[in-house]
């Protein structure tokens, strides 16, 4: 299955269990893999026949950057279910919140949640 590959959207948002993340905020990003056919659009070069990227940036803002959650496994879920839903091309779409600076004592790169759902 072709794919379109989005890599380290960064948002600044306010997610966490800690009353500190949830007042001071901290950085999020997140990577996405969206499948569907992209036999269409390579052969039209229309617009139509994929899916706009900055349209995907959009959603996915609004979500790191909206509502606090407790678990960025919430946050992984909404954008999926989001993307899906508001593209009809989509089939799947892979997502990963990452957070790079969680309050955990000790070294790390960072921390993050993958999850892969399919249109139902």
């Amino acid at each position: 299955m072709d794919k379109i590959i989005l890599k380290q959207l960064q948002f600044y948002g306010y997610h966490g269990l800690f009353p500190e993340e949830r007042k001071l905020g901290q950085r999020f990003m997140v990577d996405l893999e969206l499948f569907l056919d992209l036999q269409q659009a390579g052969t039209t070069d229309a617009m139509e026949d994929s899916v706009h990227y900055g349209e995907v940036f959009n959603i996915v803002q609004s979500i790191v950057e909206g509502e606090p959650k407790n678990l960025i496994e919430t946050v992984a879920e909404t954008i999926a279910k989001s993307l899906l839903e508001s593209f009809h091309l989509l089939s799947a779409c892979r997502v990963q919140v990452i957070k790079p600076n969680p309050p955990i004592d000790g070294q790390y790169h960072s921390v993050a949640v993958e999850i892969y759902r399919e249109k139902k």
